[in-house]
Order: structure tokens, then C-alpha cells, then sequence
């Protein structure tokens, strides 16, 4: 029986980093992975639903129904979009995850992004990038994560301010673009969810030096972005947002100079937008990020949240076993044992037939 095949891969991403909150993010070499495939033409008999198998990060409480499951509910709004009411009989999706869940790597975004990209190969749709993340940012509604993981590299990204239909239609509750289906819900359900407007989202790629690696030091503890939002204030003093802009704007062209400059990232680097605030639900931040420094540990250029957290984003061109030992080894005094990864900063999502 002839099969179409198709494999997707999202990275992992962090936002943020450090002053740019809700507005930069960047692409790391962790991967979400899926093997897809399906009859041509779908043998006789009944229809089959999708038939899911899941191994790695959240193996073990990612629901594998493609109706409850976050990715393939992504994927089925874009085809019900697209006017493709249901996924092709007989389909098998194998994923495979190294995100962690809840721990600000952008585990969420790659999921969605996945599964736009499955979606959009599904249904033949041949979606430009742009309308790519339209269909991300009606689930997702932040572009940080959502952008690096879909385009890849060091991404600034805004929402645009769309006219009055356009905003209401990007408005709609997520409970009505990824609904709920009850176990007892036919074909017929949930056939017409909103279309996203055109061009919600834009971005742009600024350089990276090749020299910069990432040291994820990633406690073993979850906390949700939910959760991470909950604390942080309504307003900010002008002096504090001011604070942010200055850096940010230095920081977007000092991570893409050779040689980097460590004074001047580490100071750049620094936030008081979303990490004073996010301290109490993460013991162990304010030390790490003030005792681990570029003159304390030589290479190191700067450190900083990685999204919501809990994990923490040391940049640095060397010593970087030094720096994640160094980081345990604060953590482990507030009882909290870490793991730490050494990533690359990577490409964008591919799918490959």
C-alpha cells in the first residue's frame, strides 16, 4: 500500500533574554520530533482516527487522543480552516520530544508550531511563513516563542495593530479556536472554528555570533507560564521600562559581533521587567544570576531567565562546564538539584518528505 511520509522537527526555544520581554527569542538544539505517515488512499472499511505514539520529555502525560492532544488539535484547526473537516484515515504520528515541560524552554510554542506545520503538509496547503505564524499566534497569542521556533536563530517579533474586525477576530477565546471535544463529539463538531487574520505577527532576524553556545541550567521543578504571569505588575515606573529599552537595544547587535563583548552583553542582559518579580517562585535566582558573572567565571557573557522559568540561560563562548557546576552547586543550597544542557543556538522548524 503506497504511503505519504513526512517528518517535522520544531526547536526548543527561550524568550526574553533578559530585557526583552514579551519581544525577543531564540532557537535552541532541543527537538521536537515527528514521523508521519499515511495511506494515499485509504484502504476499505471504516474511517480510522489518528493513532498517536509519543516517546521522551512527557512521555508519560501527553494525552495521545488527537483530539485532546495539543498538536494535533492545532493541526485539525488548520485544516478545518483550510476547509479539510478531518485528518486522513488511517494516519500515524510517532513524536518524539527532548523539550522539557514547565520549564521555560518553550515546550508549548514547539508543540503548536508542530502542529501548524502538520496541518499545513496534511492538507497540501503550502502556507507562506507569515500565514504560518498567523495560525501559531491565534493559539499561542505571545510571538517570542512561537517565532524562534518557526523561523529559527536570535528573532524580535511584535503583534501588529490590526483594525477593529481584524483585532476582534484575533480576540476570539482560545476555547473556541482549540475547543474541547467531548467524547461524544461526530464529525459535524466544531467544523467552522475562526480564521485568524492576516499578518497578526512580524519579525526579524538579528545576527548571532557562531562563538556564543547556551548553558541551560534547568532546576528540577515545573512552573507555569500562567503562574510566571500572575506575579508581575499591571504597571512599571518609567524608569524601570526605560531601564529594559536601553538594553535591548544595544543587546540585539552586541550577541552578533565577533569577538562578543562580556561587559558590555552581561550589563545588557540585565531586567527589571519580569525577573525582580519572578524571584519568589524561583529559589536560587537572584544568586545565581548576581555571583555568576563574567569576572567570576571567564567566557561567560551573560545569564538571565529563560522565558517564565525555572530554567536559567548562561550565554557564554567557554568555561561553560564551570558555570553550570557553579550554578548546582547554589542551587543544591536551597535543596534544588538541577540538570544542564549545553545547546547551540539552531535553524528553524523543517519538514522533510
Amino acid at each position: 500500500m503506497a504511503e505519504k511520509k513526512l517528518s517535522i522537527r520544531v526547536p526548543a526555544t527561550s524568550a526574553n533574554i533578559g530585557p526583552g520581554f514579551d519581544v525577543v527569542g531564540l532557537s535552541l538544539s532541543l527537538y521536537l520530533s515527528l514521523t508521519v505517515s499515511h495511506p494515499v488512499s485509504p484502504p476499505p472499511g471504516p474511517y480510522l482516527a489518528p493513532e498517536i505514539t509519543y516517546s521522551g520529555e512527557g512521555a508519560d502525560e501527553v494525552p495521545l487522543d488527537a483530539y485532546k492532544n495539543l498538536t494535533t488539535r492545532v493541526a485539525l484547526y488548520v485544516l478545518r480552516c483550510s476547509d479539510i473537516p478531518r485528518f486522513p484515515s488511517h494516519l500515524k504520528i510517532h513524536v518524539d520530544n527532548e523539550i522539557p515541560f514547565g520549564r521555560g524552554l518553550g515546550s508549548s510554542g514547539a508543540a503548536v508550531i508542530a502542529g501548524v506545520l502538520l496541518g499545513n503538509a496534511l492538507g497540501d496547503l503550502n502556507l507562506p511563513t507569515e500565514r504560518l505564524l498567523d495560525f501559531a499566534l491565534m493559539v499561542e497569542r505571545h510571538p517570542d516563542n512561537v517565532t524562534a521556533a518557526l523561523v529559527g536563530g536570535f528573532v524580535g517579533s511584535y503583534l501588529k495593530e490590526l483594525d477593529e474586525e481584524a483585532s476582534e477576530a484575533a480576540s476570539v477565546p482560545l476555547s473556541e479556536v482549540l475547543p474541547e471535544y467531548p467524547p461524544d463529539a461526530g464529525e459535524n463538531w466544531g467544523l467552522n472554528p475562526p480564521k485568524p487574520p492576516l499578518g497578526i505577527g512580524h519579525y526579524i532576524r538579528f545576527g548571532w555570533s557562531e562563538s556564543i553556545k547556551a548553558v541551560a541550567i534547568i532546576p528540577r521543578f515545573e512552573l507555569s507560564t500562567a503562574k510566571a504571569r500572575e506575579v508581575l505588575p499591571t504597571q512599571y515606573s518609567r524608569k524601570d521600562l526605560v531601564f529594559n529599552l536601553q538594553r535591548l537595544a544595544v543587546l540585539t547587535t552586541a550577541l552578533g559581533q565577533t569577538p562578543p563583548d562580556p561587559d558590555l552583553i552581561y550589563e545588557a542582559m540585565k531586567d527589571r521587567v519580569h525577573q525582580p518579580y519572578r524571584k519568589q517562585l524561583i529559589p536560587g535566582l537572584p544568586e545565581v544570576t548576581s555571583k555568576i558573572t563574567p569576572s567570576t567565571h571567564p567566557g561567560l557573557l551573560g545569564i538571565c531567565l529563560s522565558g517564565a522559568g525555572p530554567t536559567i540561560l548562561a550565554l557564554a563562548t567557554e568555561n561553560f562546564d564551570n558555570i553550570a557546576q557553579d550554578a548546582a552547586s547554589i542551587f543544591q543550597t536551597f535543596n534544588i538539584e538541577i540538570d544542564w544542557k549545553l545547546l547551540e543556538i539552531t535553524g528553524g522548524s523543517t519538514v522533510e518528505r
